[in-house]
């Protein structure tokens, strides 16, 4: 007996007026099957270039191996039925129900003769993809409702699998009848169960209202997942927040992506319910209100972190034009000019900002541990000096870009938050800046604003690439595979060069896990100044004519730039070659001997701010000057080129002693004759007691301690607040 409303086979009406075509239930049905014959036709005799039956193939070859999708192209439907693919685009909730079942048909007849024990004939999902113009997430309105969308953006957050209902069966508590096999809806839309049940019997009263239950045990179900897509940040308008719009992926298509990644997704533009509900007679407009969302039908992943792109975006006339710039002997010179060409000077600075998005190698070792390729570069230096210009230059020119302020910027937001999903109030996650720019550069300006807490929360995510969650029982680890480029300022404002370390409000932990420092200072030079002011004066009044032809030969395009350096990263991992390798181990061998010899015999003690982590960041460097050049070995020119970068940048800053008590920054002698300054002070002068700080450094010198060591302990402790100024060359001392 079949029930009224559950699987009522058609629709029956009288027409009092004659009309001359009705439209019945029969011809809907056999449109139906024509439509699923052509979707069939289609699988079986659509060939590709070279002859080959494309659809055919795949579904033998993935029903074989058990994954039960088959990967469709819109264009290749449209090549081979023009009318079925503008069907298929305009009305897909009617039109991929029939695909999958002329899928599901034709894996019948090509896997036929199947194995014993596996006659049941499973379903086949058909996976859509399109090479039309992706859209927008602002773009999307309400006349693309119902309709295929293709919409670009990253990952922010994904909930867990979980599972939904698309086959029920139905009891009734009271008459115990069953009522088998009632579809659901796809999507997030839910099913409301009959207020009646319609069994009649002899001799039993009827049921009362709301008898019918489901019966877990007899449905069929699929797994899900709920995504967030946040539109790219180079669609946002200035000013406007990040849009998001919630993914719906099911079957296959579940557990393909993570937080992070760039995607293109194709689906149905869909609507669910908000959840408000009307109260009364107020907030009756509330019924009708509906949220959107996205049935996802398909989803490539564009950047898979580490740099990884796809490598259809190039044609063979590109590769061709980035294989003769690798192969030019200029080209290091050539990519420098092209960093922000509107900046003058700073030409080590533009170097290493290349050697920054070009990247090293990440090297995975056999024990299951990992180096890093990524190289960290900091900016310290006076303001005025274009630092902020350089990162906004760098968040445009590399592959995969994020860049945030340090004064606006929180721990959560750098890192990853667990938020409560409004849907099913479960705990979930939501990347921060490091978890975007997986497989790119995070740009951190203000990095001196940043609250300590906060500078500490990223020290994982700079060394180790991963940003471990361990909160509201969610034990996790993302991944963080970025470059980090900081600018910052000094304490005082400009750049003294009386204070030395005062200059800096770092901790060493930070400072180590950089692998170049640059301290750009403002220096008053009547020439230079001059120089300057005319390059400033060409670029406001954007004259060509007075640009040579020369620096225009030499410049690349934003657009090239950034295809370049992904096409590098994408296809070239280089190592160290063992010629190389013997010379860096060689000068790293005589720069931390010839420093012990040089103390020696001038009998003072000298800043070697090199250690083993240093040394990984001089290989790093040297291995980006290889992957520009798409060479697949690092050769003593380049360790020489990396060598000279670092002894400019980091050696250069540490020998004016701003460095200097950083770990890594001083000799082992240094640090523990300072540590031994500490303990004697605190031991010797007891809390609350005034001590002349000239008293304190003449103790100290008849003991034979250095004077420079004193002095640090001195501005370590007022640092730390265990010592105050009281009044003048005295202070308070005080432990903690």
């Amino acid at each position: 007996m079949v029930e009224p409303g559950f699987d009522d086979p058609g629709v029956f009406f009288s027409d009092p007026f004659g009309s001359e075509a009705p439209d019945d239930g029969d011809s809907v049905t056999r449109r139906r099957t024509q439509d699923q014959q052509r979707f069939g036709d289609f699988i079986r005799n659509f060939t590709d270039d070279r002859h080959t039956y494309k659809y055919r193939d795949q579904l033998r070859r993935h029903y074989n191996l058990g994954r039960f999708w088959l990967d469709v192209g819109m264009n290749d439907v449209g090549n081979f039925d023009e009318e079925l693919a503008d069907k298929l685009s305009k009305q897909p909730t009617e039109y991929l129900p029939l695909f999958e079942l002329a899928a599901r048909e034709v894996a019948d007849d090509v896997t036929k003769p199947r194995p014993e024990g596996d006659e049941e004939l499973r379903d086949i999902q058909v996976i859509l993809h399109s090479e039309a113009m992706s859209r927008n997430i602002r773009e999307l309105k309400s006349e693309h409702m119902a309709k295929l969308v293709k919409i670009t953006g990253i990952i922010i957050s994904a909930s867990s699998i979980r599972s939904k209902a698309i086959s029920l069966t139905l009891q009734c508590r009271s008459c115990k009848n069953f009522l088998p096999n009632i579809a659901v809806k796809p999507g997030l839309e839910g099913y409301a169960l009959p207020r009646k049940c319609n069994t009649e019997q002899a001799g039993r009263p009827k049921c009362p209202m709301d008898p019918f239950y489901i019966v877990p045990d007899k449905c069929k179900c699929v797994d899900f997942q709920v995504l967030k897509l946040q539109e790219s940040p180079d669609s946002v308008p200035t000013g406007e927040i990040p849009r998001h719009m919630q993914l719906y992926v099911d079957r296959y298509l579940v557990d393909k992506v993570v937080p992070g990644n760039r995607v293109t997704v194709t689906g149905v533009y869909s609507i669910k319910k908000t959840g408000l509900k009307p109260r009364g007679g107020r907030d009756k407009i509330a019924v009708g209100i509906r949220h959107p969302y996205l049935r996802t039908v398909g989803i490539f992943v564009e950047t898979e972190g580490a740099g990884r792109t796809k490598e259809a975006s190039y044609t063979p006339q590109e590769e061709a034009e980035f294989r003769r710039l690798a192969a030019d002997p200029n080209v290091y010179e050539t990519l420098a000019n092209s960093i922000a060409p509107s900046i003058y000077g700073g030409e080590d600075i533009k170097k290493a900002i290349v050697c920054l998005l070009f990247g090293g190698s990440r090297k995975r070792l056999p024990d299951g541990l990992t180096r890093r390729g990524d190289i960290n570069l900091l900016l310290l230096g006076d303001p005025g000096t274009a630092k902020s210009q350089l990162l906004k230059f760098v968040e445009k020119a590399s592959p995969v870009g994020v860049y945030t302020s340090g004064k606006g910027s929180s721990a959560a937001g750098l890192t990853a938050s667990v938020m409560r999903d409004p849907l099913s109030r479960n705990f979930i996650m939501e990347g921060g800046a490091m978890v975007l720019a997986d497989g790119g550069v995070v740009c951190i300006d203000e990095f001196d604003k940043m609250r300590e807490d906060d500078r500490v929360a990223i020290h994982e995510a700079m060394e180790q690439q991963t940003i471990s969650i361990a909160k509201a029982g969610i034990t996790t680890t993302l991944n963080s595979r970025c470059s980090v480029l900081a600018a910052a300022n000094s304490v005082f404002g400009r750049w003294d060069d009386t204070k030395g370390e005062q200059n800096l409000d770092f901790m060493p932990t930070i400072l180590s896990r950089f692998d170049m420092i640059f301290i750009i200072k403002d220096h008053h030079d009547q020439e230079k100044d001059a120089t300057l002011a005319k390059h400033v004066m060409r670029v406001h009044l954007n004259a060509p004519e007075t640009e040579t032809e020369s620096s225009a030969e030499t410049e690349l395009s934003m657009s090239f730039l950034k295809k370049y350096i992904a096409y590098c990263r994408n296809k070239c991992g280089p190592r160290l070659s063992p010629h190389a390798a013997d010379k860096l181990q060689n000068r790293y061998v005589l720069m931390r001997g010839g420093a012990r010899e040089h103390e020696r015999a001038t009998g003072k003690k000298i800043t070697i701010p090199i250690t083993v982590r240093q040394l990984e960041a001089i290989i790093r460097i040297a291995e980006s000057l290889a992957k520009l050049t798409l060479s697949p070995f690092a050769t003593e020119a380049h360790v020489d080129e990396a060598l000279r970068l670092f002894q400019v940048s980091t050696l250069e800053a540490a020998a004016t002693g701003a460095l200097s008590g950083v770990e890594g920054f001083s000799p082992a002698e240094d640090q523990e004759e300072i540590r031994r300054v500490e303990r004697q002070l605190k031991q010797r002068f007891p809390i609350g007691s005034q001590v002349s700080e000239q008293r304190i450094i003449q103790d100290f010198l008849r003991q034979k301690y250095s004077e420079a060591a004193v002095t640090k302990v001195i501005q370590i402790m007022l640092r730390r607040g265990e010592l105050q100024h009281r009044m003048q060359r005295k202070v308070l001392f005080r432990i903690r």
